[in-house]
This record gives C-alpha cells, sequence and structure tokens, in this order.
C-alpha cells in the first residue's frame, strides 16, 4: 500500500521485553522495542546498535520471532536475514536478484520462456515459522510466486518447490497483499491456509487455498491442495465474470491467524454492483469493504467459509478501509470492560476513515479491537439465519448472482463448519468494533500488543514514523521521547 513506510531495526542496549506472539510485520514488531526506548531515552544516556538492508532500495518487508530461541528472522527484497536478539547478523540467504518475466508461466526454471528476460528483484511477500518441523517457509515474487523452505539454523535450503501449478503462488510484487497460516497437526502433515492478490490471473491462482505441508520436506505433495476433484477443492477463484464487472478487481489479505478451531483472513477489496452493470475507471473509483473471512481449521471442502463486514464508527464517521491488524490477549482490564476472560482473544485493527482511496487512504484512521467471541457470534446469527431460508448468500463478488438461502433443520452450533448447501457464505450486516483511539493528520499504519501487569498496551505506528500507545482502561498518548530518535527510513513496508 503506498504511503507506508519502513523501520531501521534498531535495538537498545541494557534491557529485554517479554516475548509475544511471533508473526509480525515490521513495525508493528518495532513497536514493542521503541516502547522501552522511549522509555530509556527520558532516564539516561541509551546505546543503540541498527540493522540496515544491504542496498536502500532493498527494504524489510517482514519480521517473524522465534517464539523459543528469540531469534529474527527478516524477509526482505532480495535477502533472507537471521538476527540475534541483539541485532547482530548470523546468517542471510540471497533470493534474487534474477532474470525473470512476469508473462513467463509456467516459469523459466521449469521450461524455457520466449519473453524478454530482465534482472528481477525477488521481493518477500511471506515469512512464517513452521514450529513443528523447525523450518522457515519463505515466499516471494519471483518466478509467478514459488516458495522456499529453509532451515531455520543456516537457512540452508531443504526444498524449492517450482513443479507444479499448485507450487506458483501469485506473481504480484507487492507486499501486503498475501498473508499465510500456518496450522500444525500433532504427528501428522501440517496445512498452510493462503490468501493472496493474483492480479488478474485468476486462471492461475485461486485467492484463497488450503495446501499440504508435509513433513519430509522433499514429498511430491508440498504444497498441493488439500482435495482437487472435479466438484470440490480446498480453494476460491475470483471469477472472469467479476473482473470483466469490476475491472480492478482483487482481493488484499492483510492479516490471517488461527484461533480455537478456526482460520480467518482480514482482506480490503472492492465492492461488486448488484447489478450488471460494468464498473470503469480507476480503482480510485471504486468503494472498497474490509470483511473478516472464517474457515474451519479441517475443512477441505471450504464449505465453513463465511465472510463478513468489518469496521468502526466514532461520532457517525465510519472508518471501513483496513489498514493493519494484530491478535493478541486483553489483559485484566480491558477483558473486564469487554465483558470477556483475559485469557480470549481479541483483534486490534487500524482502519482509515471512508471506503474509498484504498491505495492512498485518508489520514483519518481509527484504532479498534474485536472480540473473538463477538465475531464468532455474529457469524454464528448469519449462518443461522441463512439455515431458516431468510435472504441471499450474498456473495455476489463469487457468485455473481442472487442466491435464495435454503432451508434446512440443522444445527448451528460454535462449531459447525457447513454442509453442501448454503455456501460459501457472505453478509452486508457490519461487524462493529470498539473504537479506542482516532487520528486525523497522521494515519495510523500499524498495530501491536502485549499485557503487562493486567494491563493490555497497544501500539500504533503511523505514516511519518511515529509511535503512540494506548493503555486498556487508560488514556492514549504518543510516546513524545521517540523525538529524540532518529527519522524512520523511507522504503514501503506491509
Amino acid at each position: 500500500m503506498q504511503g507506508r513506510r519502513s523501520w531501521r531495526v534498531t535495538r537498545y542496549s541494557g534491557r529485554t521485553f517479554p516475548a509475544g506472539p511471533s508473526r509480525l510485520a515490521v513495525p508493528a514488531m518495532l513497536g514493542l522495542w521503541l516502547l522501552a526506548i522511549a522509555t530509556t531515552v527520558c532516564q539516561s544516556q541509551t546505546t543503540f546498535s541498527s540493522l540496515h538492508p544491504e542496498r536502500r532500495e532493498w527494504a524489510f518487508n517482514h519480521l517473524t520471532v522465534h517464539q523459543k530461541t528469540g531469534a529474527l528472522y527478516i524477509g526482505a527484497v532480495n535477502r533472507i536475514y537471521k538476527v540475534s536478539a541483539n541485532l547482530t547478523l548470523l546468517v542471510s540467504h540471497d533470493t534474487g536478484p534474477e532474470d525473470d518475466n512476469k508473462a513467463c508461466y509456467p516459469p523459466l526454471i521449469v521450461q524455457p520462456c520466449t519473453e524478454p528476460l530482465t534482472a528481477t528483484n525477488n521481493v518477500n511477500k511471506l515469512l512464517l515459522i513452521d514450529y513443528s518441523q523447525n523450518r522457515l517457509l519463505a515466499c516471494g515474487s519471483l518466478y509467478q510466486g514459488v516458495c522456499k523452505l529453509l532451515r531455520l539454523d543456516d537457512l540452508f535450503i531443504l526444498v524449492e518447490p517450482s513443479h507444479k501449478k499448485e507450487h506458483y503462488l501469485s506473481s504480484v510484487n507487492q507486499t501486503g497483499t498475501m498473508y499465510g497460516v500456518i496450522v500444525p497437526s500433532q504427528g501428522q502433515d501440517g496445512t498452510l491456509f493462503i490468501g493472496t492478490a493474483v492480479d488478474g490471473k485468476q486462471d492461475y491462482f485461486p485467492t484463497i487455498s488450503s495446501r499440504k505441508l508435509p513433513r519430509d520436506p522433499e514429498s511430491s505433495a508440498m504444497l498441493d491442495y488439500e482435495l482437487h476433484t472435479d466438484f470440490v477443492s480446498s480453494l476460491i477463484k475470483i471469477p472472469s465474470d467479476t473482473l470483466a464487472l469490476v475491472a480492478h478487481f482483487d482481493i488484499y489479505y492483510v492479516y490471517g491467524f488461527a484461533s480455537g478451531s478456526f482460520v480467518y483472513f482480514l482482506t480490503v477489496q472492492p465492492e461488486t454492483p448488484e447489478n450488471s452493470m460494468s464498473s470503469g475507471g480507476s480503482s480510485n473509483d471504486l468503494f472498497y469493504t474490509s470483511r473478516i473471512v472464517r474457515l474451519c481449521k479441517d475443512d477441505h471442502k471450504f464449505h465453513s467459509y463465511v465472510s463478513l463486514p468489518v469496521g468502526c464508527v466514532r461520532n457517525g464517521v465510519e472508518y471501513r478501509l483496513l489498514q493493519a491488524a494484530y491478535l493478541g490477549k486483553p489483559g485484566r482490564v480491558l477483558a473486564a470492560s469487554l465483558n470477556i476472560s483475559a485469557t480470549d482473544d481479541v483483534l486490534f485493527t487500524v482502519f482509515s476513515k471512508g471506503q474509498k482511496q484504498y491505495h492512498r487512504p485518508p489520514d483519518d484512521s481509527a484504532l479498534c479491537v474485536f472480540t473473538i467471541k463477538d465475531i464468532n457470534a455474529r457469524i454464528k446469527e448469519r449462518l443461522q439465519s441463512c439455515y431458516q431460508g431468510e435472504g441471499n448468500l450474498e456473495l455476489n463478488w463469487l457468485l455473481g448472482k442472487d442466491v435464495q438461502c435454503t432451508k434446512a433443520p440443522v444445527p448451528i452450533d460454535d462449531y459447525f463448519c457447513g454442509l453442501d448447501i448454503n455456501q460459501p457464505l457472505g453478509g452486508s450486516q457490519l461487524v462493529t468494533g470498539h473504537t479506542l483511539y482516532t487520528e486525523t493528520r497522521d494515519r495510523m499504519t500499524s498495530v501491536t500488543s502485549y499485557v503487562y501487569n493486567g494491563h493490555c498496551v497497544a501500539f500504533v505506528g503511523t505514516k511519518s514514523g511515529r509511535l503512540k500507545k494506548k493503555e486498556g482502561g487508560g488514556q492514549t498518548d504518543q510516546a513524545t521521547c521517540l523525538r529524540s530518535l532518529p527519522e524512520r527510513p523511507h522504503n514501503a513496508v506491509s
């Protein structure tokens, strides 16, 4: 997304941080570091160590922290880095540049291509730790989106699947358009749920799918769809009719996570008109909707696919353009105000105002929190309504027409995973979060949180490189001590 900035990876001496979730975008994770930096700068002299990309234009795109060892893995343009907790570079792995052309399909690494080849950067778009098998999944933009499995210890290539159609995930070269969730299985092969923008190549790439992650890295089934037959598959593709109706239609996957029995994705996508009139003009003319998508972890047929719009409101102003999200715990104080347990999951989100200009969003933005319990309750209500035969499936971009819900005497409990009727299911009733804070001038672009002494502390990074914090049950303030820190650098980041 335009307007986002990457952050120089910075650590100050003499302080450690509480352990937290491992899968973070770069600016979100730095929020944790910068809080303590701000505290130390106010109190005493502090020394800093920094890590920079090898070239100015080779931006850091993703960062993940190993939950047990504390090692940092950084996905950048043309590089994967392993870094110690004190930011000492331990090992790096080159991923580019390589000769490529986005029109080569299958990629030239599989068969010769007649298109002209040029040296092309490899933008890291996905970086996930597979804890059950001690390996790192790194996916880039080269060769139609090929992934690698790297050994965590030394970033040695375990396998680079590249010989099946399923191995190519997306040729989109922007970061922030793809998200993945690894679901481990005790003593069995794991599953990778992945959502990605397809850039008009809907015949090549599904917008969302689940894929096999065998324990054996050399297994021929690596990254195969969990299920793929003539009738049902563990994937969903954008129909050609939708692209004919809305020329710039795509689905951008901003965040994803697993909670309980489900996998969730947060997306932003253009709205499709209810009539058959084509939507011309530029992408800035479109209205966008932010949605939460839920699937059961073990649903290979995708019968459990449900999608509802999400956003938040303050003083009558709607914030509907999702910028970032983070799954965390509420802590005792915030949990009490939300009427949930301190061990329940909550979703911190950042939205920009309105539903237009997603690629150049307004600076007016809001920090909101959703409880997963409330999201699941709203999904359950939607399922119950449809199985009572009320209304339509409301998934116009996928179904292309109004499809009536089918009445069926099926009990819908909290773990219902769908049938071969009333699926896939959408909805139009907004799931509204609790608005914690709004910012009118310096757009918020990232968010993270952690719990300290029963209090949940959320941090947001802004377009200009500032950090703001919000304590659950307290007032929001800006970490003003950050003014003494160097300005954040220039590069775009997811």
